[in-house]
């Protein structure tokens, strides 16, 4: 892919818009994916005129993906169609060392969950959350994995152990999709408390996403026809 110098942030009218401010939260979501897994990737995908960046990730949380929007802005930016799969560590530095516009780091060899995500467009607005309850199930849930955690003798406390905790708590249904989802994006940021009036719940075909202010955590529903699936249960 021709290299394409990416501004982040809203026009102004004037050029302007605050490209520090988007360029600080892509690096924080990125920066949890690199901490969870250094040799993490994510897909970029974005439409010519577009002026949005969709930034995907797969965090470790059984099977949901990490969707984050980074405005664009700028002519070279807007007239490309840019279609990536890079290097989160490496987007990290680039976004990092240059804040007021980058150039993508190299495309790498995806894995197979970066050739299947979810639509532009199609969804269905299914069901609309109150923030605080939200992050109140989010932050049961957390508690009672700790507490019957430490509940377990310390030579049972095992990674097969834990590993079978996690699943019980997380595949418990909540209002329409599940805590794994609500649990995900608690870990990734996106349940942040500063003015958000509702979390929505949006579906499209096989996929479901809590969408918040700050991204959304998709997953597909298993279908035999559709080859890799993500299941929320």
């Amino acid at each position: 892919m021709t290299a394409v110098r990416l501004v982040l942030g809203h026009d102004g009218g004037t050029g302007g818009g605050d490209g520090a401010g988007e360029a600080a939260d892509l690096a924080a979501f990125l920066g949890r994916l690199v901490r969870w897994d250094k040799a993490a990737v994510v897909r970029l995908r974005s439409a010519r005129d577009e002026p949005a960046l969709g930034v995907f990730g797969h965090p470790p949380f059984g099977g949901v993906l990490a969707v984050r929007s980074a405005a664009l802005r700028g002519a070279e930016a807007l007239a490309a169609a840019v279609d990536a799969t890079v290097s989160a560590g490496q987007l990290l530095e680039v976004v990092t060392a240059a804040p007021e516009g980058f150039e993508l780091p190299p495309s790498v060899t995806g894995p197979a969950w970066a050739g299947l995500l979810p639509p532009r467009g199609g969804w269905r607005r299914m069901a609309e959350f109150d923030p605080e309850q939200v992050r109140k199930a989010a932050a049961e849930a957390v508690a009672e994995f700790r507490a019957r955690t430490e509940e377990l003798p310390q030579q049972e406390r095992t990674r097969a152990v834990l590993d079978a905790l996690a699943e019980e708590l997380w595949t418990r249904p909540y209002q329409g999709t599940t805590l794994r989802v609500v649990h995900a994006a608690h870990a990734l940021g996106f349940l942040r408390g500063d003015g958000e009036d509702t979390f929505a719940l949006l579906a499209a075909g096989p996929w479901t996403r809590l969408r918040t202010g700050y991204g959304s955590v998709a997953v597909r529903r298993e279908s035999p026809a559709a080859g890799l699936t993500f299941s929320p249960a």
